[in-house]
């Protein structure tokens, strides 16, 4: 899983897509090595971001969970209405040759996504640079989140941060 990762990351910069890694990715690649199945993400999204980022993921091949078309995603009035009518806080997609691994989009920004974007940190994976959620701001979305695997990377999240404070 770990190429497929590099190569959607890569290809999303590439694109110019703006975009941060968050969730369990982001705690493994602050530091802690843990299982994921799934790569979540927080993108701009303002129109042309959002085009980019789902013709990228058209390009290699990616499908919607749900039964819409991928490009349901770009209208904003169409996120909006599943934010309110399912409650919808990711949008999920799957690769035919990657069974069970998914990219999980958020419908709306967890946190002002230029604040989050700005305050990423920044690391090379494959020929990207790959802006990563603060460890501040996942422990405010994980916060939010409050399940119990949220709650074991809270306090992960807080003894890296206590670690990279005493550095």
């Amino acid at each position: 899983m770990v190429g497929e990762i590099e190569l959607l990351l890569t290809k999303l910069s590439e694109a110019g897509v703006r975009y941060v890694v968050v969730g369990g990715v982001a705690v493994v690649l602050h530091g802690h090595l843990r299982a994921t199945a799934d790569l979540d993400l927080v993108i701009g999204l303002d129109q042309p971001n959002v085009d980019a980022a789902l013709r990228t993921l058209e390009d290699l091949g990616f499908h919607p969970r749900a039964p819409v078309p991928l490009h349901a995603f770009s209208d904003a009035n169409e996120r909006q209405r599943w934010i309110d009518e399912k409650n919808l806080q990711v949008f999920s997609l799957w690769h035919p040759t990657m069974p069970g691994f998914e990219i999980d989009i958020f419908v709306e920004s967890p946190l002002p996504f230029d604040d989050v974007y700005r305050r990423a940190s920044r690391a090379k994976i494959g020929s990207a640079e790959v802006p990563i959620a603060a460890i501040d701001d996942l422990i405010s979305m994980k916060r939010t989140a409050g399940r119990p695997r949220d709650v074991e990377d809270i306090d992960v999240l807080l003894r890296l941060k206590e670690k990279n404070e005493r550095n």
